[in-house]
């Protein structure tokens, strides 16, 4: 009679489809998200490198698995936040407690974003840009930059959102 396999002496996974490190896996990932982590890296590339955005663009779509994103969202938020830098900051300006020179270029990038989808992309519910914009932070700022993105969008949601925060405050 065969002897029952020994199990190694570990507690059981927990399969939460996050990393140790709290970020989403790969193989859980929305397509929206995807597209929004390509267009963060495109425009870190556009605020730092200061790079023509068509290669950046090419770039950006020769990388590793973005064949799985939504390119069309990718898109509206490369060319569009783009195109529409200065009304984003414009937006973004009054509110920080520094100089925006003094802003990583990743935050700055995710709260491009995060207006963007305020003003541009009503069929994403106010909280899900909030949350999307604060798990890019995480995975791509600094230490703390997702409170500063935080609290940035959660001042400017009802400022861009105001009909469905205030519906959403009234529930």
């Amino acid at each position: 009679m065969a002897e029952p396999l020994l199990k190694p002496n570990r507690p059981p996974q927990n399969r939460t489809g996050l990393t140790d490190t709290g970020v989403k896996k790969a193989a859980d990932k929305s397509a929206r998200t995807r597209a929004r982590e390509f267009a963060l890296q495109a425009l870190y590339q556009y605020l730092v490198g200061r790079n023509e955005t068509a290669s950046i663009d090419a770039f950006t779509r020769d990388l590793v698995g973005f064949h799985k994103a939504d390119s069309a969202h990718y898109d509206a938020l490369l060319h569009g936040c783009i195109e529409a830098a200065q009304r984003l900051d414009d937006d973004i300006i009054p509110l920080l407690d520094r100089k925006m020179a003094e802003i990583s270029p990743v935050e700055h990038a995710v709260l491009w974003i995060g207006v963007y989808e305020f003003s541009h992309c009503p069929d994403v519910p106010y909280r899900v840009v909030m949350n999307e914009c604060i798990e890019l932070a995480k995975a791509f700022g600094g230490t703390d930059g997702h409170k500063y993105v935080n609290g940035i969008l959660h001042q400017l949601a009802p400022l861009l959102r105001a009909a469905e925060v205030a519906a959403d405050q009234a529930k």
